[in-house]
């Protein structure tokens, strides 16, 4: 798995947090959240597209097994990774947006590029 961060969860709710919010930002195509999340979630994002340019059995398993929902595995392989057919990685921007009112930590905008 991509990155270090630990994000003050246990591994099941930390993987199952990040599951999640790849699945949302390849659903929606932009996601708010914190930095360190963000940071994490291109990482993974990136990982399933690159997988989805394959287009074999195998990443389709792949990609089947990470993603939480079965038509955002479905638009992966048919909209969002023919797109990046000719770019080797840099598939999403990270946008910073300052503090968040509660807490002050600090949120970004990720969104595919």
């Amino acid at each position: 798995m991509p990155g270090t961060r630990k994000l003050g969860k246990p591994t099941d709710q930390r993987l199952a947090m990040l599951r999640a919010l790849v699945t949302f930002l390849l659903e929606k195509g932009r996601i708010e959240t914190t930095v360190a999340r963000a940071k994490e979630v291109r990482a993974m994002a990136e990982k399933m597209i690159t997988l989805g340019k394959e287009n074999t059995l195998h990443s389709k398993r792949q990609v089947f097994a990470f993603v939480t929902k079965e038509a955002v595995a479905k638009k992966l392989f048919d909209e969002i990774a023919p797109k990046y057919a000719d770019k080797n990685g840099g598939y999403t921007r990270i946008i910073k947006t300052g503090p968040r009112r509660g807490d002050a930590a600090e949120m970004a905008i990720i969104e595919l590029v």
